[in-house]
């Protein structure tokens, strides 16, 4: 009797690695896709366009659009010379 209690220990024994493994597996593929996605965030956020301060006018004489600085109300286009109000969006 004790005989099958070892026997049983020892394929119990045998058979545990493999799920570790599995389960290690598993945690690292999980966590490299999400280190992945972290990394592929980071660059695209380094690469992508940030948002300027300046403010957007159109020329209401030309149709002229261009931009100035953003404490400026009024700005005078530089293809006519009228002066226009920034474009609200």
């Amino acid at each position: 009797m004790a005989d099958d209690s070892d026997a049983e220990h020892e394929r119990a024994l045998k058979i545990m690695p493999i799920w570790d493994l599995i389960l290690t597996y598993v945690v690292v593929l999980l966590a490299g896709l999400a280190g992945l996605g972290v990394y592929s965030e980071l660059r695209r956020r380094r690469f992508e366009p940030t948002p300027s301060e300046d403010r957007i006018f159109r020329c209401r004489r030309c149709g002229y659009v261009y931009t100035d600085d953003p404490d400026v109300d009024r700005s005078r286009c530089s293809q006519c010379g009228k002066m226009n109000e920034a474009i609200e969006f």
